[in-house]
């Protein structure tokens, strides 16, 4: 029975590693990767001065692959959370999440109840299919934008996302620097974002969106070219109108600052207009910004198990009760309301 059990759980390990690095609808495949590398590559490459001489590929590996990089703890942290959130964290989720398609199918069937059965819309597969893909992709950002100013805001969140903002510096792997609390309040909006447009298009019968796998067509042509290098130390700038609609890496990088003019800006996924509407955005400079990264108090225990998985809960405890003196100073995001060290 114990061998059984166990032959069991190493099948759904080796399920989770294959289908994070090997599924095309992945968002943290090994295509994804390759092309982002191409991305950065190309750009480096391009934005060259004319004239220059051919670049060496020990140079190029060097300015896409520094030492520091990936020698120091903030870049083994990155690496102990990918571990915890794909394989250990990964089996817990399922449980503390809402169900997307239990609240689609719900609204869906409120709006026939109230409404009725609307009849077919008339429109052919392919624009059925792209007015999905575009709606379902805009319901993904407004979710991400929302969690992420929510998480920023709100104290006893910030407790948990902080977590994220302790890289001091930034890699793909940086994405997995996630508490899992804060993942589970992502999830949980997310599925209620998602399961009220998609309960709404089933509604108006426009079919399914262009996927592949279950991810939508249009959020991965963005972590191809644009979402792994957010988390980089590679600057590609979208500014100018563009800026206000595409989230360059730049735009994200600027998030990640401990500049107190970058804080609390730039707060969506892939695209920057939810920022730009509301108010949070910051345009970055075509020309190299010198960012730092993490939050004001640099600390050991930032790159730790305890500190990022422990202490977010007993600083979640200390908000929770006022009646304990907690020391007051500005935050990652700068507001002196935000009391607690970091």
């Amino acid at each position: 029975m114990f061998l059984h059990q166990a032959e069991r759980v190493v099948q759904f390990l080796i399920g989770r590693i294959a289908g994070l690095f090997l599924e095309l609808g992945s968002d943290f495949s090994v295509a994804s990767l390759f092309s982002a590398l191409c991305v950065a590559i190309a750009f480096l490459l391009f934005n060259r001065r004319p004239g220059k001489k051919p670049v060496k590929f020990k140079v190029l590996r060097r300015a896409l692959f520094p030492k520091w990089l990936y020698r120091n703890a903030s870049s083994r942290t990155d690496v102990g959370f990918l571990l915890l959130n794909v394989l250990a964290f990964g089996m817990l989720f399922g449980w503390a999440v809402i169900s997307s398609r239990f609240i689609s199918h719900a609204v869906s069937g409120a709006l026939a109840d109230i409404f009725g059965v609307l009849p077919k819309t008339g429109l052919n597969e392919f624009t059925s299919k792209l007015i999905v893909t575009v709606a379902l992709f805009l319901a993904y950002e407004l979710a991400y934008w929302i969690d992420h100013y929510l998480s920023h805001r709100i104290p006893l969140l910030w407790e948990f996302h902080k977590v994220h903002h302790t890289a001091e510096v930034l890699s793909p792997l940086t994405v997995f620097r996630v508490h899992p609390v804060d993942s589970v309040v992502f999830y949980n909006i997310l599925g209620i974002f998602l399961g009220v447009t998609g309960g709404a298009l089933s509604y108006l019968q426009l079919g399914s969106p262009f996927a592949v796998g279950s991810t939508n067509a249009i959020l991965l042509a963005f972590v191809f070219v644009t979402v792994h290098l957010q988390h980089s130390h590679v600057w590609i700038a979208a500014t100018g109108p563009l800026g206000r609609v595409i989230l360059s890496p730049a735009h994200h990088q600027i998030h990640h600052s401990d500049n107190p003019i970058h804080f609390d800006k730039n707060f969506g996924s892939c695209l920057s207009v939810w920022d730009w509407l509301f108010g949070t955005l910051h345009l970055p400079e075509r020309k190299r910004e010198r960012l730092n990264f993490g939050v004001a108090t640099r600390a050991r225990t930032h790159h730790t198990a305890v500190g990022g998985l422990v202490t977010p809960f007993i600083r979640a405890l200390q908000r929770l009760r006022p009646a304990v003196p907690v020391e007051k100073s500005i935050g990652a995001t700068g507001h002196p309301s935000r009391t607690g060290t970091l």
